[in-house]
């Protein structure tokens, strides 16, 4: 269970790129989140899977020997899952779109980790480290998607 929980049903274990296939396979699951209750489920399903992953993380870098090895991938869930907090979902095909952009914007910031990213990503350890990264990546890309949102709906004229 531990495995399977801190890969996100062993998307980590790709051999290339396993944060990027953590996001992607985080999103079919936010998505559905979303669509059965909203950004209130997709809240309480971000906090439960940061809590859980504080625990998964700490026990699996311990169980193989290695901090936020890169296979560990249920932190990308949690900040991938708050990105789509702030896209307009509920458009049919639309939603590709924005999901596509939730997924590009977070990943840019979780790969570039600008400061304090950075700086977490260095200093924090622990499980609460591995996850906080991708919380900050995650936040940092809910203002970029909430700017473009804003700017799309007529916000900025």
């Amino acid at each position: 269970m531990i495995t399977c929980s801190a890969t996100w049903f062993y998307s980590g274990k790709s051999p290339k790129a396993p944060g990027t296939m953590g996001s992607f396979a985080a999103l079919p699951f936010g998505w559905l989140l979303w669509a059965y209750g909203g950004n209130t489920a997709l809240i309480v399903a971000s906090i439960v899977v940061f809590v859980f992953g504080v625990f998964i993380a700490d026990r699996y870098s311990h169980m193989i020997g290695v901090h936020d090895a890169g296979e560990i991938v249920i932190d990308e869930v949690v900040g991938q899952w708050m990105c789509l907090m702030v896209i307009p979902l509920g458009n049919g095909w639309i939603d590709l779109a924005w999901l596509f952009g939730a997924f590009v914007a977070f990943r840019v910031f979780d790969v570039l980790k600008p400061w304090p990213i950075r700086w977490v990503d260095r200093r924090v350890g622990g499980g609460f480290g591995i996850m906080c990264d991708d919380v900050l990546a995650g936040i940092f890309a809910m203002i970029i998607l909430a700017g473009i949102h804003h700017f799309i709906s007529g916000g900025f004229v």
